[in-house]
């Protein structure tokens, strides 16, 4: 008897099993492929002498890198010389993002103003952000800041403790003390407890209808610990002033014309895009959502947030990842300008130790990891707005 007609089908005519089959086939040329490039490669490197593997981390870098977040000089390994480079990465990229939301939400709701000035007005900045590359604005900024600014020792001082010149911007920062710490922690505290207040006044809301104000809260806790416990302190008031020492000032916090260079124009190329997102977003929600809000009684404010937004974010986020993804990868164009960020590092790096396979391997796992870590985040907050059909 036929085993079609048993209901038992040769494995290669089952098409589950048969793309199983081709899967295994596939993973194995894959594997088989990569063993060969990669013993290969060994095998020349070998021949040619090169050293390989990534001892020499632990070696002594012998070059300066010209801002840090952490302790650095030439005497530093390789290993603290890319982790030097790496936040400084992580730096433009998190600050960047930050105020590219902020300006990006503000020109998208401008584009959609009902005042033809200010729309205009938005729509121009998108259209000429958007279409002069991000790497020709960073040159212009860059011009901007270190052609236009005196030398040090003419430095603009637009106010006491603040000095701008060729070298960056300088001013001064709260001293060493032991409060800033617990500032910190009482900050994290703030946010922790204004998320419990948050879900509190969401279930309150859904229970009795009475809205609680959780932004006016929220801002008052926030800003309310710390300031609680800079007071408890003594409300320490001593501040590290920067000093015109040489050629250049010493003390406070100096940010190098190369940061602002790269950060402006990062933010302002981007926020191009994100202002269209936003717009899109909130023309994607029908007109007649925000009418029948309005005809219930709903302020507008009330209208934006528990209306508009929570529909729109189902559109925006998506893309906003996209965005933000972009910012932290175009970043690596700093080294254009000479920003020390981890590309530059790295690049310099290679240089100097020969060893370029293991070089843009550390490059690309870093960015890697940037990247993957901020989509997780924005899927997960994504899956958090999402509203709940019934």
């Amino acid at each position: 008897m036929d085993n079609t007609l048993l209901g038992k089908v040769p494995f290669w005519l089952d098409p589950k099993k048969r793309a199983v089959i081709f899967q295994i086939g596939v993973f194995c040329m894959v594997g088989l492929l990569a063993y060969y490039l990669v013993s290969n490669t060994l095998v020349n490197l070998e021949r040619q002498s090169i050293a390989t593997g990534f001892g020499f981390i632990h070696k002594e870098s012998s070059f300066e890198i010209g801002e840090s977040l952490i302790s650095y000089s030439a005497a530093s390994s390789y290993g603290r010389a890319l982790v030097a480079g790496a936040l400084n990465t992580l730096k433009v990229s998190f600050i960047g993002i930050v105020i590219t939301l902020i300006l990006g939400a503000i020109v998208g709701v401008a584009r959609l103003s009902s005042n033809w000035l200010v729309s205009k007005l938005a729509a121009i900045y998108i259209e000429v952000m958007q279409d002069i590359p991000v790497l020709l604005q960073l040159f212009f900024w860059y011009a901007i800041f270190y052609e236009t600014l005196p030398s040090p020792q003419q430095a603009l001082s637009p106010m006491n403790g603040l000095f701008m010149c060729n070298r960056g911007m300088a001013f001064a920062v709260p001293e060493a003390h032991p409060a800033h710490k617990y500032m910190v922690l009482a900050f994290f505290v703030g946010c922790v407890v204004v998320y419990i207040i948050h879900r509190w006044a969401k279930k309150r809301q859904d229970k009795t209808g009475q809205v609680f104000p959780v932004f006016t809260v929220s801002i008052g806790v926030i800003i309310g610990l710390p300031l609680l416990t800079w007071l408890t302190f003594g409300a320490p008031m001593k501040m590290d002033v920067p000093k015109l020492t040489g050629f250049n000032f010493t003390g406070g916090l100096t940010l190098s014309p190369e940061f602002f260079a790269l950060l402006l124009g990062l933010v302002l190329y981007t926020a191009a895009f994100v202002a269209e997102v936003v717009r899109a977003g909130i023309q994607a929600v029908s007109k007649g959502q925000r009418e029948a809000a309005m005809a219930i009684g709903l302020k507008p404010h009330h209208v934006l947030n528990l209306v508009i937004l929570p529909q729109a974010l189902r559109v925006i986020i998506p893309p906003l990842t996209s965005q933000m993804l972009n910012l932290t990868k175009n970043s690596s164009l700093a080294v254009a300008i000479g920003f020390p960020d981890f590309v530059s590092v790295a690049n310099t790096t290679i240089n100097q130790t020969g060893q370029s396979i293991e070089g843009v391997a550390l490059i690309m796992a870093v960015y890697l990891i940037f990247s993957l870590s901020t989509s997780a985040f924005m899927n997960w907050y994504n899956k958090r707005v999402a509203i709940v059909e019934r």
